[in-house]
């Protein structure tokens, strides 16, 4: 018969298993160990867990408020002036500027003086002569590039006959822009436009015998006045329709000029007019 054995009632599974075995192999203490290394590391990881999820409200605790600043307007008008030192001294004044000279001819005007005292006569300067010098009490020699500088008399006088007969430089034709910041308009807008070329536009015969259709693109200058010139087609399609579309543009109401500045100037625009058959 097999012997009984005693198990006493406090061993655990571990002493079961090892029973009568060498326990100091190692894995005995391994087994035994397990349950507290399993615990310590549920444990920790909860604990650090638990730090990365409140991080961030832990560090919102801990760091200071910024102070908010509130905006304060200034009137630069009532700004107090700078401080001024009396002792320091002004600043010296530029340096004279040298201008250079340009070539004049001597003539003087006309002056009522008794006989005794005319001067000899001096012949007035040619007309060539003028061309390139400028009438003054002397003659002398400058540089031909220099520019004329007019000053101001202290009274002014009515222009001599020679100064009248010079003639004044044209005006400079005012610059045409591409892109300023208002462009000019139809009046009304685009649909008034749209309305304006679908109502006035004549579909040329020889465009409707070839079945001729598309667009036609012009270009023309909206004036200051908002007054329509420089008329071109830049792409067309032939058949009559450029030339129809030409008639149409020149035909528009004056338009609401471009700005720049605030100020009205030319403007070159560019519109498609389309031909469609129906």
């Amino acid at each position: 018969m097999a012997e009984a054995v005693a198990i006493d009632p406090k061993a655990t599974l571990d002493d079961i298993v090892f029973a009568n075995r060498n326990k100091a192999y190692g894995a005995y203490s391994l087994r035994k160990e397990y349950p507290k290394i399993v615990t310590r590391a549920l444990i920790i990881g909860g604990v650090l867990f638990t730090l990365g999820v409140l991080s961030p409200t832990i560090i919102s605790v801990l760091t200071p408020e910024a102070e908010e600043q509130a905006m304060v307007e200034v009137d630069l008008m009532k700004l107090p002036p700078p401080p001024i030192d009396p002792n320091e001294p002004p600043p010296p004044p530029p340096p004279p500027v040298e201008l250079p000279k340009v070539n004049t001819v001597k003539f003087l005007p006309p002056e009522v003086k008794p006989d005794e005292e005319v001067p000899e006569e001096t012949p007035p300067p040619a007309v060539e002569e003028l061309k390139e010098a400028v009438a003054a009490e002397k003659t002398q020699e400058g540089d031909p590039n220099a520019e004329e500088v007019i000053v101001a008399p202290e009274e002014t006088a009515a222009p001599t006959k020679v100064e009248a007969a010079v003639e004044a430089p044209a005006p400079k034709e005012e610059e045409v822009f591409t892109i300023v910041e208002q462009q000019p308009e139809f009046p009304g807008g685009m649909s008034a436009l749209g309305q304006f070329l679908s109502k006035n536009i004549r579909y040329p015969a020889a465009a409707q015998r070839a079945n001729i259709s598309g667009r036609v693109f012009v270009s023309f200058v909206v004036n200051t006045d908002g007054s329509i010139q420089d008329v071109s087609v830049l792409k067309g399609l032939g058949f009559g329709t450029d030339e129809e579309a030409m008639r149409v543009v020149k035909s528009m109401p004056k338009w609401r000029p471009g700005k720049q500045s605030g100020r009205a100037v030319r403007v070159k625009y560019n519109l498609p007019i389309n031909f469609t058959l129906e």
